[in-house]
């Protein structure tokens, strides 16, 4: 297995394969890995002749401080991994090779990007959509794998891969989840002994979420009502927001009527964890007109 730390030597990597007729996939990472990421390489490898992960925590998607200072960086640990599952190479570009002195280009999203994590996290989407373009430039890729668990990140760059004409297959992946339901998460690690047993109400929430509907519950508003009482009933969580959603525009909904999107934020004192869930909403019982009297 190769790690490589420059654009330079990525892309020189990727012509000798694309010379010998070999389909690259590409699994993004910011490092930390886990048996998620392990499923995003599966996937990948099913696509592709060779697999290339990138580790590179993005300053530029970050919007506090102490979140990208504290982000788990085992770099050990995740090449050991990457070597394990057969990874071909690992690129690993340092900070001034990704944005060098005088860098000021960055990629802009579209409406997409407004709602949710977007209005939380002000520039956070910029700074996705920047980073992934410079690692599809590195690294040109025939695919590329996301996973669902963070379903906007995967729908803001399907949305640009298409708007702006990249010939790249990508692909969302399944979210894989602990025994408990919570989705494995790099964050997860940051979580001590009493917050992870609490991070188990966002499951929960979700859970509550779908069986409103699945109850013949259509008015989001209630619906809000219920995840918002079951992750108040856990001191140790702090809920930023739970929605019901359109899973094509993420337009917040007023009524379910369809398959929708039910995403949800919680925080555990300093850490955020985010999860969605794919919610079809029952039929609506047809009524049969009433029969007329007998005259």
């Amino acid at each position: 297995m190769l790690v490589l730390e420059t654009p330079a030597t990525m892309r020189a990597w990727a012509t000798v394969q694309r010379a010998a007729g070999r389909r690259i996939g590409l699994v993004p990472t910011m490092g930390a890995l886990h048996e998620g990421h392990l499923a995003l390489i599966g996937a990948a490898a099913h696509h592709a002749d060779v697999v290339v992960v990138s580790i590179f925590v993005n300053q530029l998607q970050f919007n506090r401080p102490d979140d990208f200072t504290l982000y788990p960086r085992p770099i050990d640990d995740d090449l050991a991994r990457c070597r394990e599952a057969g990874v071909a190479v690992v690129y690993a570009p340092t900070q001034p090779a990704m944005y060098p002195r005088g860098f000021e280009t960055f990629v802009v999203p579209g409406a997409l990007a407004d709602p949710l994590e977007g209005a939380g996290r002000p520039g956070h989407f910029r700074g996705v959509t920047t980073v992934v373009t410079k690692l599809f430039n590195a690294v040109t890729p025939d695919v590329a794998v996301f996973g669902r668990k963070d379903y906007q990140q995967l729908a803001v760059i399907t949305r640009m891969v298409a708007d702006l004409d990249m010939s790249i297959e990508i692909i969302g992946a399944p979210t894989v989840r602990e025994r408990d339901g919570l989705a494995l998460s790099s964050r997860n690690r940051r979580l001590d002994t009493a917050q992870r047993g609490a991070a188990v109400v966002v499951v929960a929430a979700l859970d509550a979420m779908e069986a409103a509907i699945a109850g013949g519950q259509h008015n989001v508003a209630e619906i809000h009502r219920i995840a918002l009482a079951v992750v108040a009933d856990e001191p140790l969580a702090k809920l930023e927001y739970a929605e019901v959603v359109d899973p094509s525009t993420l337009a917040q909904l007023r009524v379910v009527e369809r398959e929708v999107l039910a995403v949800i934020a919680v925080w555990f004192g300093d850490v955020r964890l985010i999860d969605n869930r794919s919610i079809i909403a029952p039929a609506q019982p047809v009524l049969a007109p009433p029969i007329s009297p007998i005259q």
